[in-house]
């Protein structure tokens, strides 16, 4: 929804927190969300014009973005819904640095250094105790490569009194280190993770449309035009997740741009990042079927 009428009256009614919420379809929070000047250029030249009326899918204008950031964004770990994981026969209280490119797309940009030890954090989602078929992530009994690190494999699930997982205990095989030309055996599976005990707490926000289907600007008029359109909101267009980032985004400023591995793009919001707090915004999902 572009109308200008229809927008204040998500502010006025405090479904988003301004007009640069960045939610919003407004330069502002385009800006907010991480959008770049340059995407947005190469965007509005990549269309036509005609004196018609037409519309174009949103999705050519996260292609466009996605084309700038890809080249320019380091690649980082962030675990957005924490599972611990401690392996149990590394040894206690040793801390190895790994070292990860910054951006394999760009070799230019160097390469940075990561810390792992005996505990770490996968996402929920790359575990479950009862898998479908062709499910490659972690499972007991189930071996997996973690990112830049080491084979491990699912040993014991661990839960509360309410029967939920809240920690796995694994086991790890020191000879499959990345990078070491390890060939005995192969996994199916590739999680990324965050070293615990240095990681940095932050906050991601993860932006879906603001509105449930297309607005449709049909000759309505009154209370139910307004009804119709309020009707539309989704009220899932904003999910809040505590995580973790790896050690070294601790300096990360308020406009920084980082494309987390297997999420997206994010950014540093510079409304709500404080010296006490890190937020990212979702900027866009990796892939789209959205052909130029």
């Amino acid at each position: 929804v572009m109308s200008k009428r229809k927008l204040k009256q998500l502010v006025d009614e405090g479904i988003v927190d301004g007009w640069d919420d960045p939610r919003m379809p407004t330069i502002s929070g385009l800006r907010r969300r991480g959008y770049t000047p340059e995407s947005i250029r190469n965007f509005c030249a990549s269309l036509d014009v005609s004196k018609a009326y037409g519309t174009v899918d949103v999705q050519q204008l996260e292609h466009f973005v996605r084309e700038d950031l890809k080249l320019k964004a380091p690649r980082t770990m962030g675990i957005v819904k924490p599972l611990k994981v401690v392996i149990t026969n590394y040894p206690e209280g040793q801390v190895e640095w790994l070292e990860a490119e910054i951006n394999p797309e760009n070799p230019e940009m160097g390469t940075r250094q990561i810390p792992f030890s005996r505990e770490i954090y996968i996402e929920q989602e790359d575990f479950m105790e009862n898998p479908p078929k062709k499910y490659f992530r972690l499972f007991p009994g189930n071996e997996v490569r973690l990112k830049h690190a080491y084979f491990i494999k699912c040993e014991e699930v661990i839960k509360d009194e309410e029967g939920n997982v809240v920690e796995l205990h694994c086991t790890y095989d020191p000879e499959t280190k990345s990078g070491s030309g390890f060939t005995g055996r192969k996994v199916k599976g590739t999680l990324h993770w965050v070293e615990a005990t240095q990681a940095v707490p932050a906050e991601f926000r993860i932006l879906n449309p603001l509105l449930k289907e297309e607005e449709e600007d049909a000759e309505t008029d009154g209370a139910a035009e307004e009804k119709t359109f309020l009707d539309q909101v989704n009220p899932d267009s904003l999910e809040i997740h505590n995580g973790f980032v790896e050690p070294n985004m601790k300096d990360a400023k308020a406009g920084d741009k980082f494309q987390f591995f297997r999420h997206g793009y994010f950014n540093v919001d510079p409304k709500l990042t404080s010296e006490d707090k890190l937020v990212f915004n979702l900027i866009v999902s990796l892939k789209s079927s959205f052909k130029i």
